[in-house]
């Protein structure tokens, strides 16, 4: 544990253990892909291998289809465009960072998971690994006191920059480091667009604009828009570290309530995610 408070130590609810379930679904496919990585592997093919994971455990919709990037493009190196953060021919290699990243609707429910590995030693990666647990810590914390949406922003971007590290979640759509996560209907046909599930987006764009009636954004970015605090709800947060050619980030769901208790105001979902078990092994082991 990382002196975060997780569900687990809240009410269990049956929602949040829906949330949960997916989310370690998730999780588990992306230790299990990592672990058959291999040189010569392709963007398109880990994605693939995502895809068919999931659907033989009976992932049938998404928020969006895996993708993979490996090298240089976990730090997203000359982004400019959406079409960019599609997987492309690009090989593993020894020593190369990798990061797979995943949003499977399962039972109804969402999750949002980013997974940062290396095929092989490379200790610049172990640090960015390393110094991302500071920045969950952070963004916990500030939930809790209720700033807003946009300041917690700049503080993760200000920690960032501190720890010598670009903010590479500026190079999301909108600049985002969050979004909100709903309860998707089940269909028997999930259409897509771009990659996204039509149901999921339907859930975005309706939250966007009773948000916008109310005077919120279901998207957490450095911008007017998030100049708020936290909406109740569940949220997929990441922080996405990039160092020159290297990029790590963590991308799991965040829980806001209403509550005026702080450890029950807010919480991570799950604290046995793999990035968790990592910071903790790495204690026992200093």
């Amino acid at each position: 544990m990382t002196g975060t408070t997780s569900a687990a130590q809240h009410e269990n609810t049956p929602e949040l253990r829906g949330f949960r379930e997916v989310q370690q679904l998730a999780y588990a496919c992306a230790e299990a892909v990592a672990g058959q990585l291999r040189s010569g592997v392709t963007e398109r093919e880990a994605a693939r291998m995502q895809r068919v994971w999931l659907r033989e455990r009976g992932v049938r919709d998404w928020f969006h289809l895996p993708f993979a990037w490996f090298g240089d493009r976990t730090a997203f190196a000359g982004f400019k465009v959406p079409l960019q953060f599609f997987p492309t021919d690009r090989r593993l290699e020894p020593g190369m960072p990798f990061i797979l990243d995943m949003a499977p609707v399962y039972k109804g429910f969402t999750a949002d998971v980013g997974y940062s590995g290396c095929l092989g030693l490379n200790p610049l990666h172990d640090k960015l690994l390393a110094d991302l647990e500071t920045h969950r810590e952070l963004i916990l914390r500030e939930v809790r006191e209720r700033r807003t949406l946009r300041e917690i922003y700049e503080d993760v971007e200000r920690l960032m920059t501190t720890q010598g590290y670009a903010n590479r979640h500026r190079a999301y759509p909108f600049g985002v480091i969050a979004h909100k996560v709903d309860r998707v209907a089940e269909r028997r046909w999930s259409p897509r667009l771009f990659g996204f599930g039509t149901q999921s987006l339907k859930g975005l764009i309706s939250d966007a604009l009773h948000g916008h009636r109310d005077g919120w954004s279901p998207l957490w970015s450095p911008y007017r828009f998030s100049d708020h605090p936290p909406q109740p709800g569940l949220w997929a947060v990441e922080a996405h570290l990039g160092f020159r050619g290297t990029g790590a980030k963590f991308e799991e769901i965040l829980v806001v309530t209403d509550s005026k208790d702080p450890e029950q105001s807010a919480f991570w979902l799950d604290d046995d995610l793999p990035h968790v078990r990592r910071w903790a092994e790495e204690k026992v082991t200093a």
